[in-house]
This record gives structure tokens, sequence and C-alpha cells, in this order.
């Protein structure tokens, strides 16, 4: 976890997905990733992205290629040992041939009564023949080996480069963007990355080698021959292309399916209370049914192509070997060539055809590894955060007067939820917030800390404008405990921990025993050691909302701000928590949201928002006398007797 990670973390609330700045109330959780291979054979042709080709591929690919660049070294040393074994393979059914020619002269001599078959000559060849394939392997085994080192080191420094650029990330990108694609970029389009620069680079360097050398060899041997081979090139290639090309369709759309049938069990199982609350089993069920038979109709038409491909181009290349078979023949009565020249050129002819469906399965390849790395590049690429002051204020001397002045903010342009909010608070006060939901509460407590930016206005804190701070110095004056619980999954002690890292074990303690934890703490199995599981589902909601008070209470911030902090706990627990709030408030400035209008009496002043503007002000007495929005509200939720609307009217 990075230092601006923690620090943040006690003071501020976290980004989907956990990687983002953190929370007083918690750290963000990891969401579920799903893969993308979906079923196949398990190559590279399984792992289609759900975009078939980049925008720009060739921009891509050299920005990939510049992206590798501190590894040139290596990469080039990866082609230099992958082109030695592949001279060393391709060199190896000539020199057998001539073993081959010299047993089948010398099986001819021993019918003929005039000589016998040479077997020192051939067991010579052998063993060098045996060699060069050693040598073959062993070259390619040490490639094989270095290139992993290079793609896991290039895939690390992508997630930690994605992770970073996460921190930097403004809320309003999460704000439009699905955690599911997000997790989509930083697995599954690095793995497709990732699989290309371990195979795909080497086989390509190796198929050329092979394309070429083999060629060579086959000219060498008779261009007869070798014009009969090339012509059944173009076949192969033309139906290569054909099933390529639909393929590709059809694992697009199997990508697509799949995505809808991940989702779908996602949301299922994040909700599967609420869907069994409201009978919703059914219904369920027969949605993923229908997607899944999509998946299965799409699945097994492109697996079925795709398994097309090696019979066809196996009974295409037999057709091949028949005519060579036959020609070669007909040249050796006519001694043209040797028995051996014919072995080999069969040989070559069978390694010809492989690296040469390769390479038409390397360019599908690396359009989708253009298309994923265009993706984890355009993240890279979006607008980040504004950038820090270059001349900080030292948030050391922050006391706690703030000071919004004619703000205006919206989520979007068309869309202005804060209007023209002007409010003060004094040091030490306690500024409560109401309205009714949407009117704006939540957001100004984001830009209080600059999870957003202004649209225009300014935010101060004791005279000093809060963009002359650091994101991470503001944050660390805050304290924040949410309505929405969020916890990792860890033990009691290291999620109180997280608001002060440094805490020693009693300090956490004692923060429990002020948020009124620390008996349920200890009636749990493992105590304060109790590990809190991936959904904190061993716990109840209060008990979340109590810890994370306990986590701002360890954090002692300058100021503090409540959203609905106690709005998951009973009134008995509520009443004691309050008094512990009222002990932390003291001497310090706090921000208080609130729906109930209970937990806000005593507030020094209360801020009464309709539609992003306030619309009263006051302490409770006078706003309840001015028989406006505030009083209706609270007429409304505790007033039964009716006395302060017959006051109202009276």
């Amino acid at each position: 976890m990075s230092d601006t990670n923690r620090n943040a973390g006690a003071n501020g609330r976290p980004t989907p997905g956990g990687m983002g700045p953190g929370g007083a109330n918690g750290m963000g959780r990891r969401g579920p990733g799903f893969g993308m291979g979906g079923p196949g054979r398990g190559g590279p042709m399984a792992m289609m992205m759900p975009g078939a080709k980049a925008k720009d591929f060739k921009g891509t690919m050299r920005r990939l290629v510049s992206y590798i660049g501190q590894y040139k070294a290596a990469v080039v040393a990866v082609w230099v040992i992958a082109l030695a074994s592949t001279v060393f393979s391709i060199v190896g059914p000539k020199i057998l041939g001539k073993a081959t020619t010299k047993l089948f002269e010398g099986v001819m001599a021993r019918i003929g009564g005039t000589g016998d078959i040479d077997f020192k000559y051939i067991g010579g060849i052998l063993l060098f023949t045996l060699g060069l394939y050693a040598a073959s392997a062993a070259f390619s085994y040490i490639q094989g080996w270095v290139m992993s080192g290079i793609s896991v080191k290039i895939t690390y420094r992508f997630r930690k480069d994605l992770s970073a650029k996460m921190n930097r990330m403004p809320l309003r990108y999460f704000d439009s963007t699905s955690q599911g694609d997000i997790l989509s970029r930083i697995t599954n389009d690095v793995d497709v990355v990732s699989q290309t620069l371990n195979q795909s680079l080497t086989q390509l360097i190796t198929s050329v080698a092979t394309v070429l050398g083999v060629l060579v060899m086959m000219f060498s041997i008779s261009w007869v021959l070798t014009l009969v081979a090339l012509v059944i090139m173009p076949v192969s290639l033309a139906f290569v292309r054909v099933i390529v090309g639909k393929s590709q369709k059809l694992f697009k759309e199997q990508q697509d399916c799949l995505g809808k049938v991940n989702g779908h069990v996602e949301e299922m199982y994040g909700g599967h209370m609420v869907m069994k609350a409201f009978n919703g089993e059914a219904k369920s069920i027969a949605a993923f049914e229908e997607q899944n038979g999509k998946l299965y109709g799409a699945a097994w038409k492109s697996q079925f192509l795709s398994g097309l491909m090696m019979p066809m181009m196996g009974f295409i290349g037999n057709l091949g070997y028949v005519a060579i078979s036959i020609l070669g023949g007909w040249l050796a009565i006519r001694k043209a060539i040797t028995i051996g020249d014919i072995q080999a050129f069969i040989q070559y002819v069978r390694s010809f055809t492989q690296p040469m469906t390769q390479l038409a399965n390397i360019s599908n390849v690396l359009q989708q590894t253009a298309a994923a790395a265009e993706r984890v590049f355009e993240f890279l690429d979006e607008a980040e955060e504004s950038a820090e002051t270059a001349s900080p204020a030292d948030a050391d001397l922050v006391r706690g007067h703030v000071d919004f002045q004619h703000v205006h903010f919206g989520y979007s342009p068309d869309k202005i939820i804060i209007k023209d909010f002007n409010a003060y608070a004094d040091r030490g006060h306690k500024i409560a917030i109401v309205g009714p939901t949407g009117a704006g509460k939540t957001t100004m407590v984001k830009l209080l800390m600059r999870f957003y930016d202004l649209d225009s206005g300014h935010i101060l804190i004791d005279g000093i404008d809060t963009t002359s701070f650091t994101r991470r110095d503001l944050r660390r004056c805050f304290g924040m405990v949410l309505q929405d619980t969020w916890l990792f999954n860890g033990s009691i002690m290291e999620n109180i921990r997280y608001g002060r890292p440094d805490a020693t074990d009693a300090e956490v303690v004692e923060a429990a025993k002020t948020a009124h934890a620390d008996h349920f703490i200890r009636a749990q199995p493992q105590g304060y050691e109790t590990i809190i599981n991936e959904e904190a589902s061993n716990i109840s909601q209060g008990q979340k909302q109590l810890l994370t008070i306990a986590r701002a209470i360890l954090a002692n911030p300058k100021m503090l701000i409540l959203d609905e902090a106690t709005s998951s706990v009973d009134t008995r627990t509520e009443l004691l928590i309050q008094k512990a709030m009222d002990n932390l408030m003291a001497n310090r400035t706090s921000f208080i949201i609130a729906h109930r209008l209970s937990t806000i009496k005593n507030a020094d002043l209360i801020l009464v928002m309709r539609d992003g503007d306030i619309v009263e002000q006051g302490r409770h007495e006078e706003l309840l006398e001015k028989c406006g929005f505030y009083a209706e509200i609270y007429n409304s939720q505790f007033d039964t007797s009716g006395a302060v609307e017959e006051s109202c009217a009276g």
C-alpha cells in the first residue's frame, strides 16, 4: 500500500475497487474478476477481446514496443537464441537425408552383392543430427525461460502503473465507468498482452525464420518440388483467412455473451438476499438460461470453426504430400534427386505448413493484443486530478475555520447540483447539514475534501484556499465516518488501525472503548484478532459502524465529517455513541450530515439545503420559530402532537 493511500485512508472515502483514496471508515473492497478466455481450445484465439480490432493498430504497437524498450537487450538476445534454435532444427532433415540415402545405397549394394551398409557413416550422421536437435531444444528452453521473465516484469510494470494511475484519477471517472470495465483492463487486457509477449513474439521470429530457412533448403533440394509445394500454400492460406474471419466474429460474440453471463451471476450473487426476499429466483434463472443459451450458441459455433482449421489444413497438406511423393519418385528414377532428398523434402514441407499457419494465427493474436494494449493505454492516458500546488500550505497549522464562498458544482456541465453555496464554520463548531435526498449534502463533503474540484467559487480553511494544500495534507486534516461502512478482509485490530497505521495496540483498544465497540469485540472468538471476512458478513451492520467510528477516533483529526454516522445502530447504542462523539467533536470543527434531526439538535449551526442551495440556516430553536422548510421536516419526523404545526399556523 502506498504512503498516499495510507495517509488518505484515515480520512477519506475509498474509491471503487479499493485502489483510490482510502476512508476513515474503510478500504475499498476488491471486486470479483472474471476471466475473458471462455470455453475454447486454450490458445490465443480463445482470448478474443470485446473489441475485435484496435482503432490505431500501428500507433498502439509502436507504443507497446517503446513501453518494453528498457528490456530491448534481453528481447534481442531472446530473438537471437530463438533464431539459433530454429536454424539447428532446419538443418537437421537435410543431414538426416544423407543417412537415408546412404542406407538405401547400402541396401541396394547388399542385394546386388557389390557392397554392404556403412553403419559407421550412418551412425555418425545420426549422432550429429541428435546433437543438432539437442542444441535446438536447449536454445528453445533458454529463450522460453528468458522471455517468461521479461513478460512477467512487463506485466508487473503494467499493473503497477495502472494501480498508481487509479490513485491519481478523479472520482468523476469512476462515476461514469463501470467497475467491471476497470477490472477487465487491469486483469484480462494485461493478461492478453503478457501472453503475447511470452509466446507470440518468439513464435513470430521462429516462424519467419522457419519459413525462410525451410524455403531455402527446399530450393537447394529441388526447385521443381518446391514449386509444387508452393502451389498448395495459397489454397491453405485462403482457407485460413476465411476461417479466421468468420471465427473472429463468433469469438467476439462469445466474449460479449460471456460478459453478460458473468455480470448477471455477479449481480445475483451480490444481491442474493434481496433476490430471495422478493421471490426472484425463477426470474433470475430464466434470465441466466437465456444468456447462457446465447453463450452456448456462439461458443460451439466459434469452437467448431476453429476446430475445422487443423483437420482441413492436414487434408490440404496430405494432397501436397501425395503430389510431392509421386513427382519425387519420378525424379529419383531419373537420378535427379536421391531417396534421402525426398525424405528430407517431405519433412521440410511439413515444417513449412506449420509456421505458415502460426503466422496467420499470430496476425490475429496481434490484433487482439493491440486492442488489449490500446484499452490499457487509454486508461493510462485518462485525465488525472488537477496538479498539486508547487508551494503547498502547511496543514499542521490548520485550526478549523471553514468558509464556503459562492460554490458552484455539477457532476456534469448540464447537471449543476450546488448552485451558490455560502456558509461559514467557526473553529470547534458543530455544523449540521440537513435536507431531502438529492439536495447536495454529501456532495458538499466531497468538495470539502477535494474528491472533486469546484466549477467556480472557493472553499477556505483558515483563510487558505483548499487548492493551496496537497490533497494528502488536506485529507489528513479530516476524519470521516460514512453511512456506508467499508471494511477490508483482515483482523478487527487492523481495520481500526487503518485510521492511524502507527498506533499501538493500547491506543486501538482505547479508541474502541471510546466508540463503545470494545465489549462486542471481546465477545468475538479471537477478540481483536478476529478476521473480518471478504464480505464483512460475520459481524452486524451496527457493529461495522462502531468499528468505523473507532477508526475515526483513533485518527484523531482536526476536523470531522459524519455522514449519518449512527444510522445503523439501535437507539440505546446511538445515545452512547453520541456521548463519545460529543467528546470527540470537542474543539473540532465538525460537519454532520443527518436525516434524523434528533442527532443535531445541539448543533451550533444548521444549514438547511434544498436543490443545491442553502434555504435556511441557524440553530434548532431559531429554525423552528421561522416555521420554514426545517420546521416542515421536523414536524414530519417528530411532532406527532402537531404543536409545531399549530404554532406556525398561529
